[in-house]
């Protein structure tokens, strides 16, 4: 049954693409196929991955006629970076599970990108036709910003599209005082009150990073505003800006031209090729000077919050018309080495979508995968009112794919415990710091997961909570996340750094822990999502079906798990 119907899809998808304009679309319905190949154990089994070779930045994500786009920076020559041959890979789907993987949307062409199409972002006009704002490496190797349109607004995929004759609509140069190789990754664009449109982009001037500010009426001749939409000196160059707002009593999303200014704030996020990290910063957007000024105790530097605090870069949110929120998508880059990278014949995958909002504090965002990546549950696990001992206890959880798998666990500490918690050191400011202690621990904590384990323990990563006293008197409590890779693998060579959060979380309440596990990728949610961590483990042991997932606690003192839900996870398309 199965088969015959893989096999009539095949036959319609490749009478679909032969009628087609440009009749080379592989069959989109097999891309999922490398997933299966034998000797490929760290294939994501339901994280976005192109069927070969590199990808890196999402480019510009967006919902049109109840189809999911999602555009990607890709090499179609090979698992390594090329940004001369970079193209917008392209993939849908309806549910943003299951993806179908189209040809190329945009190409090196033209003068004005034929040294690469580099990052950029879609913007839905009013009459909801979307159109892409893209950075081309120009002939002369300048960073120019061009514009798209799709050649068929009948095709809910929007497998094609033309590039503007136009372009380049904004050039660096001496007059407008760009610079022609910092000046990229432009934003979705917004009206402003005077009925204008807007867009920010990623640029330098020496040491100072800023988002620079262009309007336009049309959306094809635009005017550089004489001041930035927001800089810090010292930050180097801002890549892939994202300006959005964020409601401020709920979690819904609102579209990127929404100014109700007392129910709003609006959100920066740069990514900082210095440091390789997203941060983001909240605050208010001035409509007369056309400004952003974050709020007090935000600075937008590597001091800001993040994201993510393990590996996730060149992010970007979109809103979902659909369901009235903003999904966040991000790149995770590889940790092998690049000769590894080129033998697997791919590299890079996407972070499960995530949907992002502001938290009750009103100082952080929160972040949740989507609601639909548990349509992929299937067998389930569940423990309920167990006491992890204190002093070194680990017990396996039984009965679950543990290399494919969706983990979700509620901790509780006493309060007398909480009472003997250690008191943390004046200097430990730094939370990845705090998780790279070596055999650390304290009264409370480490306790957590081991993922992506061995039976023997000799390869695992361990996701974990430690709880510290402020001060000997205090009831105050910091709480630290982390995610130690130390142990990830047998083998040497692979980056295997340990991550670290801070979780603004009371520890008088339940703690808990989401943990998304697939082959060789680790996404954790601490605190209900105010605290993530991205990992990228290789193991050679704990591979397939001689995975194993254990609870453990090395603290000193006793930590309850009130329940435990593990689902094994189908693949995705």
């Amino acid at each position: 049954m199965a088969n015959t119907l893989w096999y009539n899809i095949a036959i319609f998808l490749l009478i679909s693409s032969f009628l087609a304009d440009n009749a080379v679309v592989v069959l989109d319905a097999f891309h999922h196929v490398p997933n299966k190949i034998k000797n490929q154990p760290y294939r994501t089994g339901y994280h976005f991955q192109p069927p070969k070779n590199w990808m890196n930045d999402w480019t510009g994500p967006m919902v049109y006629k109840g189809i999911y786009h999602l555009f990607y920076q890709w090499n179609p020559n090979g698992a390594v970076m090329e940004v001369n041959d970079t193209v917008w890979g392209h993939a849908t789907s309806t549910d943003l599970i299951n993806w179908i993987t189209h040809s190329p949307a945009i190409k090196p062409s033209r003068p004005s990108d034929i040294n690469g199409c580099w990052s950029g972002s879609v913007t839905i006009l009013p009459d909801g036709k979307p159109v892409i704002l893209y950075t081309g490496n120009d002939r002369y190797n300048r960073q120019v910003q061009n514009l798209a349109k799709p050649k068929n607004l009948t095709d809910p995929y929007l497998r094609h599209w033309t590039k503007s004759p136009e372009n380049p609509l904004v050039t660096p140069n001496a007059v407008n005082h760009i610079n022609s190789t910092a000046f990229r990754d432009p934003t979705t664009a917004w009206i402003g009150r005077d009925g204008q449109w807007r867009i920010t982009t990623g640029s330098q001037e020496g040491r100072r990073g800023l988002a620079i500010l262009h309007t336009s009426r049309d959306f094809v001749r635009w005017k550089k505003s004489p001041k930035p939409l927001h800089y810090h000196d010292g930050t180097g160059m801002w890549e892939c800006p994202d300006f959005f707002p964020v409601a401020r009593s709920d979690s819904h999303g609102v579209d990127t031209t929404t100014f109700r200014e007392k129910m709003i704030k609006h959100v920066l996020k740069v990514s900082l090729s210095d440091t390789y990290f997203d941060y983001y910063t909240i605050g208010t957007y001035d409509q007369v000077r056309d400004v952003y000024v974050p709020d007090n105790g935000f600075v937008q530097d590597k001091t800001a919050p993040r994201y993510d605090y393990g590996k996730f870069y060149a992010s970007k949110t979109f809103y979902d018309s659909v369901n009235q929120r903003r999904i966040l998508w991000g790149w995770v880059n590889e940790s092998s080495p690049e000769k590894d990278n080129a033998n697997k014949g791919w590299a890079g995958l996407q972070a499960i979508p995530r949907k992002v909002w502001l938290g009750e504090s009103g100082k952080r965002l929160v972040q949740w995968p989507v609601k639909e990546i548990e349509r992929l549950r299937t067998t389930q696990v569940k423990w309920g009112n167990k006491v992890l001992k204190g002093g070194g206890t680990v017990m396996e959880v039984h009965g679950v794919t543990a290399s494919q798998a969706d983990v979700e666990v509620f901790f509780k500490v006493s309060g007398l415990d909480l009472e003997k918690a250690d008191v943390i050191e004046p200097g430990w400011t730094d939370p990845q710091m705090i998780c790279s202690l070596k055999n650390a621990s304290s009264g409370l904590g480490p306790f957590g997961l081991m993922v992506m384990a061995s039976k023997n323990l000799e390869e695992y990563t361990s996701v974990y909570f430690r709880i510290f006293k402020v001060r000997e008197d205090s009831k105050e409590h910091v709480v630290v996340m982390c995610s130690d890779q130390s142990r990830s693998s047998l083998e040497k060579g692979n980056d295997k750094t340990t991550y670290g959060a801070f979780v603004d979380i009371s520890p008088y309440q339940t703690l808990s822990l989401r943990t998304l596990i697939d082959n060789s990728i680790v996404e954790n949610f601490g605190g209900k999502g105010k605290a993530c961590i991205t990992s990228r483990v290789y193991p050679k042991l704990a591979v397939g079906e001689r995975t194993h997932l254990f609870a453990f606690n090395k603290g000193s003192q006793n930590v309850d798990v009130l329940s435990l839900s593990a689902w094994s996870m189908k693949s995705s398309l």
